[in-house]
């Protein structure tokens, strides 16, 4: 057995960023992921005017509730659409001038649902190309609150987003919703919230915010579940086993959710209360499955697939065409080449099994893309990447933390 220590949850980790800037006193974030989208989210807290200062194993962050103390800044967000969704929101509640830009990938990627929202909450926001993408600028001078409606099929990062400045307006907010995707992820935002003192309460289709602000915590980072998946598959596919620490029966994780898809097709999962384990039985059985709640695995179920003994397919997937990229094409396309039978349709996809040839995967620039089918490298050598280095968005040292994986395992 191998215990897998998986670095710090990425969207645990950009949320915390968030909370501990606006809360009322000094957080320390401990084992935060150190990651391009994690870098680039403490770096616009700190042109933004916020204190943070990082360490190897814990960051300190001060936070104003006032909001940002530059009077004017510009953010450049990279890729990370949580700091190109949640940095704007933040500097909405303070006063002054910010300027939000982000790559030529992040610029495709929409967040107009949440700045319609904000314009909807008085927010002077100006879209400086086009209209309900980056780049974009916020004359900021407080929110008010009120009451809102919100799209969010496209992202659960919208509602995030405004869940996290609700308590930062004067009056608190009421959002009420319609088509949300990706569940577990707000279901994140509201316990962490409640960490920092706020506790939003749920009428229905309405999340209800109270006004009041955050006070400040020591807050510790749990390991991330999307990247234990890719270890979690591994184990599956290849007959091993492995342990991840720190991810249990208590995880805030929705995608911990994915060792079920892989004891659904016969692989053992043991849930412990601060860990756990997936170990492959030599057989992987076909499946039909709905991933809405936790699309940021759908690429690693689709990457292995064609070992499964009949079809896989996977339903209810279109917010994953709207990601680093349409990441449910990329799949296809990938399994294509490799000589694989795959159909799609708007929102789910569908592989047949099979036995993959080794190619160069295109990555697409996509950091789920090219772990995902890098375990699935695992069976079938000689799998190369057209952009292995897309993984520093969240695990930089990905490929040689899972060469060391796999020397244990002898695969």
């Amino acid at each position: 057995m191998s215990v897998v220590a998986v670095p710090g949850s990425k969207s645990v980790t950009a949320r915390a960023l968030f909370l501990a800037a606006a809360a009322d006193g000094t957080t320390v974030l401990r084992r935060p992921l150190l990651s391009d989208d994690t870098d680039g989210f403490a770096e616009g807290l700190t042109r933004l005017g916020y204190d943070v200062r990082r360490g190897e194993q814990e960051w300190r962050i001060t936070g104003r509730p006032q909001g940002p103390a530059a009077p004017e800044a510009e953010v450049y967000c990279r890729d990370a659409a949580t700091a190109a969704r949640f940095l704007p929101a933040l500097a909405a509640a303070g006063h002054g001038t910010y300027r939000f830009d982000a790559s030529a990938q992040m610029r495709r990627r929409p967040v107009a649902p949440l700045t319609g929202a904000l314009r909807s909450l008085g927010v002077d926001l100006t879209h400086e190309e086009t209209e309900g993408h980056l780049p974009l600028t916020v004359v900021a001078d407080g929110i008010k609150g009120g009451a809102i409606d919100l799209d969010a099929s496209l992202s659960s990062q919208f509602l995030t987003a405004l869940l996290l400045t609700g308590p930062l307006t004067a009056e608190g907010l009421r959002i009420r919703v319609t088509g949300i995707v990706s569940v577990p992820y707000v279901e994140i935002t509201l316990a962490m919230m409640r960490r920092f003192g706020v506790t939003v309460s749920r009428e229905g289709d309405t999340f209800v915010v109270p006004p009041g602000g955050y006070t400040a915590t020591d807050y510790p980072i749990e390991p991330d579940a999307s990247t234990a998946s890719y270890f979690f598959a591994a184990a599956a596919l290849t007959g091993r086993s492995a342990t991840v620490p720190g991810l249990g029966a208590g995880a805030l994780q929705g995608d911990l959710q994915f060792v079920e898809v892989l004891r659904g097709m016969g692989a053992d999962v043991e849930i412990g209360p601060d860990s756990t384990t997936v170990t492959g039985t030599g057989r992987l059985s076909g499946i039909t499955v709905a991933m809405r709640d936790i699309s940021d695995t759908m690429p690693t179920l689709a990457a292995i697939a064609p070992f499964a003994d009949g079809p896989v397919r996977i339903e209810d997937v279109y917010n994953t065409r709207v990601k680093e990229c349409d990441r449910l094409e990329a799949c296809a396309m990938n399994l294509r080449r490799q000589g694989i039978a795959v159909e799609t349709g708007r929102d789910w996809i569908e592989i047949r099994p099979g036995t993959p040839a080794p190619v160069e995967i295109a990555c697409h620039a996509d950091h789920r893309i090219a772990m995902s089918f890098a375990v699935a490298g695992l069976r079938t050598p000689g799998t190369t990447f057209d952009d292995p280095g897309c993984v520093k968005k969240t695990f930089p040292g990905f490929h040689e933390f899972f060469a060391g994986v796999r020397a244990e395992w002898g695969v």
